[in-house]
């Protein structure tokens, strides 16, 4: 009868673990595809931020050709902001990016003419939006990674999770917080 007990206690913690377990993983691959997911909306929104910037390019090109530097600028940043596979360097596209905007609108400060055209100011309506939809998406990017890296972390899923394949993520962060603070200023 003591061995029946001793039997059916182990079987319990057994089944315990096992479940603990099986809820645990399960719990942990969801995290893991929900954060696939928004490092996706991420690397979409960059695209068509990407996207624009060739048709913004070429509308002050037609008032500013002059000002070479600026657009080569912005052509390294683009293919900087496409060539980015990971959040590290995703980062540094961006603080290039924002840079070469900045420098881009300074540039069409300069041309009233530029200021009016109907194409530039749809092209500006169309980049504030697309950049208030990439800091929606880093929220949600590093909302993700949060929760995923303080689940991996956690006692007693810190012992077994990297052994199942999870480990920590990297956030979306930009050295310079303060050059994405906002949406670039593209108001005249």
């Amino acid at each position: 009868m003591e061995s029946l007990i001793i039997i059916g206690v182990v079987l319990g913690l057994a089944a315990a673990v096992g479940i603990y377990l099986w809820v645990t993983y399960n719990g942990l691959v969801t995290l893991n595809v929900r954060v696939d997911e928004a490092w996706s909306d991420i690397t979409v929104q960059l695209k068509r931020r990407a996207d624009l910037i060739p048709n913004l390019i070429e509308t002050v090109k037609g008032y500013a050709a002059h000002e070479s530097k600026v657009f080569e600028d912005v052509t390294k940043a683009r293919a900087a902001t496409l060539g980015a596979g990971d959040p590290s360097a995703a980062a540094e596209a961006e603080n290039m990016m924002q840079s070469a905007l900045k420098s881009i609108f300074a540039v069409a400060e300069a041309y009233p003419q530029l200021q009016a055209s109907q194409n530039f100011l749809q092209l500006q309506a169309e980049l504030v939006d697309t950049e208030d939809k990439i800091q929606a998406s880093r929220r949600f990017y590093n909302g993700g990674v949060r929760e995923m890296n303080t689940r991996v972390l956690l006692f007693p899923n810190t012992l077994f999770a990297k052994n199942l394949g999870f480990g920590e993520r990297d956030f979306f962060e930009v050295e310079d917080p303060s050059a994405i603070a906002a949406a670039p200023r593209v108001q005249f």
